[in-house]
């Protein structure tokens, strides 16, 4: 995705915003997916340094053409560099050309081995006139920084997340189409992987699960050569990436006839999905969310049979914030924002029954929310 200037722009004044309120004069974005979100970047290696006036973007010799047309565009909001030796020199010998004194890193990202040697490089060089000591620059652990921007989409984003969202919803309505007598998970897995190349999606966002049968009530279950035999209830969750952004989805289908216990499992799964979703608002805590779909499957005498979150944020990866989930001590709970977006996925797995999940896509808006995944196709 091409990012224009004015996203770009808005979104380094928020970041800028969130390290002077940690205290660092620069940061370093090591990350890929943050290092996307400022520039626009999609390589397989790089660095971003963001200062206070300047936003450099740090390549090497494969990408200086494709980084040199992508900065083109964007109003000399972000300088290319590159080197010849390795990204850590580099990184070294432009933190001390900018003079950079207190140097955030994304803790999360960067391994211990790159920080002890940027930190060796830095304190290794002649002093520079940094401020009025002699103190080496300080790499200064951080944490989120861009993912406090990130979690609020802005409209390039939703606009992607939406039609990626359309999309995947029209797959969903051919899965039955997939699951059949006779068939492997793999070759069904196979078949929907090839849908959401057909639909405009790059790649999968994840491996595709298909668990049918006895698989069904494992919640991560991988596909396997079991093939699909009639009565199997078959979970389907599958997920693409378009234009940049993960969208995710879960359907749950029946082969043949459904058993008493396994359509209870159905209605309770179901019910669950609407209580969540019905209690999205602004300014409402994910706990709350995920509370309204633990309640229902507890009071159907399944709580013990739910035992993951209810939902997690989508964006340029398939797991970000928000975490919809339990409140538990030390872990954040925090207030939907419009523009936040997520999936609502309550499931239930009993060994002997089966298992059952639905998942939507969910964009949450000044009144309540939008399901990007039940969107009509339009085609």
């Amino acid at each position: 995705m091409n990012v224009p200037a004015d996203t770009v722009r808005a979104r380094l004044a928020r970041v800028r915003g969130n390290a002077r309120a940690a205290g660092v004069d620069a940061l370093v974005v090591t990350h890929l997916p943050n290092l996307q979100y400022l520039t626009g970047f999609t390589g397989s290696s790089g660095v971003a340094l963001v200062l206070p006036r300047a936003c450099l973007l740090i390549v090497d010799f494969r990408y200086v053409t494709a980084a040199t047309e992508l900065i083109s565009g964007l109003d000399g909001l972000v300088t290319l560099e590159t080197f010849e030796r390795s990204y850590d020199e580099a990184l070294v010998d432009v933190l001390r050309r900018e003079r950079a004194a207190r140097i955030g890193i994304e803790a999360a990202y960067l391994p211990v081995s790159r920080f002890n040697a940027i930190s060796s490089g830095l304190a290794s060089r002649s002093a520079l006139p940094i401020d009025v000591s002699t103190t080496s620059p300080a790499l200064v652990p951080t944490e989120r920084l861009v993912e406090q921007t990130r979690v609020i989409k802005d409209d390039i984003e939703i606009a992607a997340l939406r039609e990626g969202g359309r999309r995947l919803g029209a797959i969903a309505r051919r899965v039955a189409d997939f699951v059949r007598e006779g068939r492997t998970e793999r070759a069904v897995a196979a078949d929907i992987e090839a849908a959401m190349r057909g639909a405009g999606f790059s790649r999968p966002a994840f491996e595709t699960i298909v668990a049918s049968g006895p698989n069904s009530a494992l919640p991560h279950a991988r596909p396997t050569a079991r093939e699909i035999r009639p009565g199997d209830p078959t979970v389907l969750d599958f997920g693409g990436v378009y234009d940049g952004y993960c969208v995710d989805l879960t359907r749950t289908v029946q082969l043949g006839a459904t058993s008493t216990a396994l359509a209870r499992l159905y209605g309770a799964v179901a019910e669950a999905q609407q209580a969540a979703i019905a209690a999205v608002r602004p300014g409402v805590a994910a706990s709350a969310i995920d509370a309204a779909a633990r309640n229902v499957l507890q009071n159907h005498g399944l709580a013990e049979a739910f035992g993951h979150g209810t939902g997690h944020g989508l964006g340029l990866e398939v797991h970000e914030e928000p975490r919809i989930a339990r409140l538990w001590p030390r872990l954040a709970d925090p207030l939907v924002e419009p523009g936040m977006v997520f999936t609502i996925e309550p499931g239930a797995y009993v060994p002997g029954v089966g298992g059952v999940r639905i998942e939507d896509d969910i964009l949450v808006t000044e009144t309540g929310c939008e399901i990007l995944t039940r969107q009509e196709d339009g085609g």
